[in-house]
């Protein structure tokens, strides 16, 4: 879906531990730049260059990809992309996350409660899909880091994109808020639940205090959409509801 000129939310189908949704990585671009922010999961770029081409941007003229933060439906496309690239692809995250994104330290939710959680998913899944999943939890996908994105700093490309740190859900958890077109792009800091918007979901965010105060850094922008990677787009007034999450 485009909303807006040089800006596409995407919608994937993804399959994590047998549940069924959609995920909504984003497409920036003008001139001079094409930036994908997050990657979606492994098996998941033919439908991101389809994606592309229905908006008739060239995945050839990919050059950034954005990751929000490490979570494994966010970066497990990352290897493929850079894979089928015949040019260089420059990845930023932020520098809390780079070392989880990169292979250095093991993603920050694998943790022996969420193992033993997915084995239980994964007993009801055919056995294709079930060693698929082990696999991949098992050896998470991993790509360099290309550069390191801090809070309040502000990328030159496509009229102009504002970091802003927001940990909590993860510790380098970062949103975008692009000037021009006034739109957030709120990774899993902010989720849709029946219409409605809502603040991260405390199932998978490990520090919940951390993540309510970055929430409130929200109240400082103009925001006019909101972009939620489980969830969709949110018009209805955004800045009034960030507001109200806030109190």
């Amino acid at each position: 879906m485009k909303i807006a000129d040089g800006v596409k939310m995407m919608e994937l189908s993804m399959n994590m531990g047998g549940i069924q949704s959609s995920i909504h990585p984003t497409l920036i671009w003008d001139d001079n730049n094409v930036i994908l922010v997050d990657a979606g999961l492994p098996g998941g770029l033919p439908d991101i260059k389809e994606e592309m081409n229905k908006t008739g941007v060239s995945f050839d003229k990919l050059d950034k990809i954005i990751i929000t933060h490490q979570d494994m439906d966010h970066i497990g496309g990352l290897p493929d992309i850079l894979r089928e690239s015949d040019h260089e692809i420059k990845v930023l995250a932020h520098e809390e996350d780079k070392p989880y994104i990169q292979g250095e330290k093991r993603l920050n939710k694998i943790t022996p409660e969420r193992r033993e959680q997915l084995e239980k998913q994964l007993k009801s899944m055919p056995e294709e899909q079930r060693n698929a999943m082990q696999k991949l939890f098992q050896n998470p996908p991993t790509a360099k880091v290309d550069e390191t994105l801090k809070d309040e700093v502000e990328l030159p490309y496509c009229g102009g994109i504002r970091i802003i740190h927001t940990p909590g859900h993860t510790p380098g958890h970062i949103v975008l808020y692009l000037k021009q077109s006034k739109i957030l792009i709120a990774g899993d800091l902010l989720n849709i639940i029946d219409g409605e918007l809502v603040g991260p979901n405390p199932q998978h965010t490990p520090n919940m205090d951390s993540a309510l105060k970055s929430l409130q850094k929200l109240t400082q922008y103009d925001i006019e959409k909101v972009i939620t990677y489980h969830g969709g787009l949110y018009t209805e007034n955004p800045n009034q509801k960030i507001a109200e999450l806030n109190k």
